[in-house]
């Protein structure tokens, strides 16, 4: 990069803010050219500091950072969006990701993955990262296929981990074999699963099975 990364600071704590100028004023690729404590003031001293990079609080003195990173990214398409938060929670990420914040960082991070969300913001204000997104993408993979499971499916599924037949499992259920075949049929379409190896591979990875309680092969 040219020039320095011309940041912008917006948080309500006055420590926060003198936090991350203290932070940035050692690195040689990174100055801080405006800061406020108030959304209301962001998008105009974004303009006239000609920034390259708002660092945003996700909760603010007068409103919701989020909507301060919508409007922003609406007015300027290559301005890179870092969202702090002290609320790590996957809803709010997924949010700031749909919104097209550049990066999600928790105030509790360490300074490097501080720098790096910046920098990153800098060069690639349209894609985005977080430390937890794997994570957070699995549990919330997790939660969409409990969801769809119905309580019969999911106890197939525990039934298959435990290596029963279907005709066992029907059996076991006090259903016909034809109506177990069907509740094993949908848990394998709901899994993404062929057979009873990949449906028990996605339960495990999913969490909806225990290793210890499966049933050696």
């Amino acid at each position: 990069m040219s020039h320095r990364i011309r940041i912008v600071v917006v948080d309500g704590h006055t420590l926060t803010r003198f936090g991350l100028v203290g932070l940035v004023s050692g690195q040689p690729d990174i100055a801080v050219v405006g800061e406020t404590g108030l959304g209301a003031e962001a998008a105009a001293i974004v303009a006239a500091a000609a920034a390259d990079v708002v660092v945003l609080d996700s909760a603010l003195p007068d409103g919701d950072g989020l909507r301060v990173a919508r409007a922003l990214r609406d007015r300027y398409a290559g301005l890179g969006i870092v969202l702090l938060t002290s609320n790590g929670e996957d809803d709010l990420l997924f949010r700031a990701l749909e919104l097209g914040v550049s990066a999600f960082v928790t105030k509790t991070a360490p300074a490097v993955e501080v720098l790096a969300a910046i920098r990153h913001a800098a060069v690639a204000a349209g894609s985005f990262i977080a430390s937890g997104l794997g994570q957070a993408v699995a549990r919330r993979q997790t939660a969409a296929v409990k969801a769809a499971l119905s309580p019969r499916e999911a106890q197939v599924l525990a039934l298959l981990g435990q290596g029963l037949s279907v005709a066992a499992i029907g059996t076991t259920m006090f259903v016909s074999h034809s109506t177990a075949k069907t509740y094993v049929a949908r848990l394998y379409e709901k899994l993404g699963a062929s057979n009873r190896a990949q449906a028990i591979m996605a339960g495990l990875r999913l969490g909806l099975l225990q290793q210890e309680l499966l049933t050696p092969a």
